[in-house]
């Protein structure tokens, strides 16, 4: 097992799926449903982000070399996304391409379908994910780095299931200013985690950055 690999990788998707940073949100789109119907919700979003975040893992490098995008530009690009994010994060503000617009927000509040829309996609797994997802997919070169990157979505998934269930409980613990501390945490950790991986997609694309 390549626990450097491991740490790294877990430590990116953490920072963006962080399920307690995310609880309030999950909270207020299931204000009105009983604990019951909360839990299946909770079950319904985390059976959804497993599959989609699979299906991001299997088929990322095909869906490049399709559209031939090389990994490099795509890492320079989806961490301009998520240095957006996390400076977003750290100044308190939700990124619109992370958790939707409002008009979104509300039509998908009157049809009742948030397990889906928005906390599977785009706030679980929406573009700094998905982008997260294909350049640590693209850096491993062995089958322990794959492999860490299954354990490390897995933890990650299963976390999500376990606050989100019990979101009612842990919401009632988690006060204001420590969801703000925790959110720009995340925010600050994600954004160098962004500037680490953009300096190395300019390295790639760059050589002469590398030096001799």
């Amino acid at each position: 097992m390549d626990t450097d690999f491991l740490i790294r990788a877990g430590g990116g998707l953490f920072a963006i799926m962080n399920p307690f940073s995310n609880l309030p949100v999950f909270l207020s789109l299931t204000s009105d449903q009983t604990d019951a119907e909360l839990r299946r919700t909770a079950l319904a979003v985390t059976g959804l982000t497993a599959v989609m975040a699979a299906i991001v893992v299997v088929s990322g490098d095909a869906l490049l070399n399709n559209f031939s995008i090389e990994i490099e530009d795509f890492q320079l690009a989806g961490e301009l996304v998520k240095l957006l994010l996390g400076l977003g994060m750290l100044s308190g503000h939700d990124s619109t391409a992370h958790h939707g617009t409002s008009s979104e927000k509300a039509t998908v509040a009157e049809l009742n379908q948030v397990a889906f829309y928005p906390m599977t996609f785009p706030i679980l797994v929406g573009p700094g994910t998905i982008t997260t997802i294909l350049i640590f997919t693209g850096q491993a070169d062995s089958p322990e780095q794959h492999l860490a990157i299954w354990i490390a979505l897995g933890g990650i998934i299963v976390l999500i299931g376990i606050v989100f269930s019990l979101g009612s409980f842990i919401g009632k613990l988690m006060s204001q200013p420590l969801r703000s501390i925790m959110t720009r945490l995340m925010g600050m950790i994600l954004a160098a985690i962004a500037v680490e991986m953009m300096t190395d997609g300019l390295k790639a694309l760059l050589p002469g950055l590398a030096g001799s």
